[in-house]
């Protein structure tokens, strides 16, 4: 269910700016209307969070998995500690780019091996100049034949390194190289040395694995001020008065009042109106929370004006789910990845209770196809999963004795049913949705359905040859776009002639739309087409294993481990979508809302 909402404007004296926010605060029911995404106020905190952020970063890289750390609140004040690492960060970082450089200098300086420049500043005070060059091979013999260059040769190979005592060499595609102040030993040396330097600091970082809370607290604390700021520039000021707009919960208002009532607030509560755009706050019904993570993974929030669908995905996305992956020895998988995670953490989360619902799903879906890992051997020697099996839909009909082009057929019916099912049930909710308010749309709807359920008719003759009673199709189908034409652009408050009119200027669009409810059914197959691709895949590896047994058993565990992620990637394609278009097309869903924040402390 989606919450009824209200558009409050909060009002209070300009010179209690800071008290007023920081009471809206802590209330922590407004959501704020076209909240300001930074200030200069909330600049400085960005700032703050991210030095903050580097720091846990840096702590938390010198943990060992296996070693427990017992948490311990600091001794000293927090700033003190923050300002000490910190400050270590910018000198690690200082060392990491000299070794870099200096790793460089001595990779170049290794092609004149250990020669040390102060040496060759010594020679050049006694009259001896030496300089460095690379040149290619071909390049050097010319050199070498000229007598007026004296050179001695430092790395041979197509490209040379060489020395020349008391001579510049120009031309002949040389070029000059400089030894620079520092010899290979002192480079060494100097790398040593910042090596010690870094594994000091690593300690230090390491020394405080057990105050780790300290600065997430932190974090949390600089997320609540960054929010602040940017709440108290969003607040308008008109001369005396400061003003605030947001939405409030309907059954948050009474908290809101009484809140006012305390803080001497002055405010104006009013209905949502059309041109106003409300987050949304879906309440799930009971058990149907577990849905809530893939919407969230998913990005997806409905209209605050839309339908809570919340319910119906979770049923239709288990079916589709158990028919994809379309394996109960999958499914065992998932339930035995599901009791893991529970005991782990000790508490089942609604990401563990989706998971046990979609694997129990998935092994009735497998025990009702006769479906084990792809395997028709399992299914043919234990009769008892044999009496679980519904021949219409077994993927293996010649164990249980029937035509196999029948059962491929009344599972394809079952795939356009659903499909049938799914988008009838779209057209029932609009109806029941508009016929209260008198919105005469809801006829169009009408006309969808009976759209429907006739072109599923067709869909199962062209698909599976079943019998069709054409006349009826023909004359239904005409009847349902004909109301469509008419009543589709009709509302509460729009004249009758004038909806007509309106719906009747969409007449190519409805007919675009016809030809697409057409395809909707259609596009169900994709149920039975991946999972027949998945007990395919299934069953080539387990042939290839079978074939040089028992080495074979590992080309079939691994055959297995990537049909199972083949399969839920399958899910978020083809799952998700029938949902997520399919069926909120059908129900006129843009997925346009965005969630309710509302302006709270996230630190406690």
């Amino acid at each position: 269910m989606i919450e009824e909402m209200k558009k409050v404007t909060l009002f209070s004296l300009s010179n209690k700016k800071d008290a007023t926010i920081s009471a809206l605060r802590d209330l922590g029911i407004m959501h704020i209307e076209e909240m300001a995404l930074r200030c200069s106020g909330s600049i400085e905190e960005e700032k703050k969070k991210a030095e903050l952020e580097e720091v846990l970063k840096a702590i938390e890289d010198e943990k060992d998995k296996k070693e427990k750390i017992e948490e311990r609140s600091l001794s000293t004040p927090f700033n003190e500690a923050q300002e000490l690492l910190f400050s270590l960060l910018k000198e690690r970082k200082g060392i990491e780019d000299e070794n870099l450089a200096l790793n460089l200098e001595r990779e170049r300086l290794s092609s004149f091996g250990s020669l040390d420049p102060r040496i060759v500043e010594d020679l050049k005070k006694e009259g001896i100049e030496l300089h460095f060059y690379s040149i290619s091979d071909k390049d050097y013999k010319k050199i070498r034949e000229n007598k007026d260059f004296k050179t001695i040769v430092l790395k041979e190979g197509k490209q040379m390194y060489v020395m020349s005592v008391n001579s510049i060499i120009n031309g002949f595609g040389a070029l000059e190289f400089s030894l620079g102040s520092s010899s290979l030993d002192d480079i060494a040396k100097k790398i040593d040395l910042n090596n010690l330097r870094l594994s000091e600091i690593r300690k230090t970082f390491k020394s405080y694995l057990p105050y780790q809370k300290e600065w997430l607290k932190a974090i949390k604390d600089s997320s609540d001020s960054i929010v602040y700021e940017n709440a108290k520039s969003t607040a308008k000021n008109d001369g005396d008065i400061l003003y605030i707009t947001g939405y409030i919960p309907t059954k948050c208002i009474k908290t809101f009042k009484d809140g006012a009532s305390k803080f001497s607030w002055a405010y104006l509560i009013d209905d949502i109106k059309d041109e106003d755009n409300p987050p949304t706050l879906v309440k799930y019904p009971g058990f149907v929370r577990i849905i809530k993570p893939v919407f969230d993974i998913l990005g997806v929030v409905p209209g605050y004006r839309e339908y809570d669908i919340s319910t119906y995905f979770l049923l239709f996305f288990s079916i589709f789910f158990a028919m994809i992956v379309g394996d109960a020895g999958y499914g065992l998988i998932f339930l035995l990845l599901a009791i893991v995670t529970n005991i782990k953490s000790k508490k089942a989360s609604d990401i563990n209770i989706l998971l046990y619902v979609l694997s129990i799903t998935t092994i009735v879906w497998g025990a009702f196809t006769g479906t084990y890992f792809g395997s028709e051997a399992i299914l043919k020697n234990v009769p008892f999963l044999q009496k679980l099996v519904i021949p219409a839909i077994t993927n293996f009909p010649d164990i249980v004795g029937v035509d196999s082009a029948w059962a491929q057929n009344m599972l394809m019916k079952f795939c356009f049913m659903l499909g049938a099912a799914q988008l009838s049930l779209a057209c029932v909710l609009n109806i029941i949705h508009k016929a209260p308010k008198k919105d005469l749309s809801w006829v169009a709807d009408l006309g969808w359905l009976i759209d429907i359920v006739l072109l599923y008719l067709l869909v199962l003759y062209l698909v599976i040859g079943e019998s069709c009673p054409f006349t009826l199709v023909a004359s239904g189908v005409a009847i349902g776009f004909i109301l469509v034409c008419c009543f589709s652009a009709q509302g509460p408050g729009v004249p009758f002639k004038v909806g007509l009119i309106r719906s009747l200027g969409g007449f190519f669009t409805t007919f675009l739309n016809t030809v697409s409810c057409f395809s909707n059914i259609m596009s169900y197959i994709r149920l039975f087409a991946v999972g027949m691709a998945s007990l395919a895949i299934a069953q080539s590896f387990n042939g290839m294993g079978a074939g040089f047994l028992p080495l074979g058993i590992i080309v079939i565990i691994l055959g297995h481990a990537l049909n199972l992620v083949m399969g839920i990637l399958s899910v978020v394609v083809h799952g998700v979508r029938l949902n997520l278009l399919e069926f909120s097309g059908q129900l006129g869903m843009e997925w346009s809302g965005y969630e309710y924040e509302p302006f709270k402390k996230v630190s406690k």
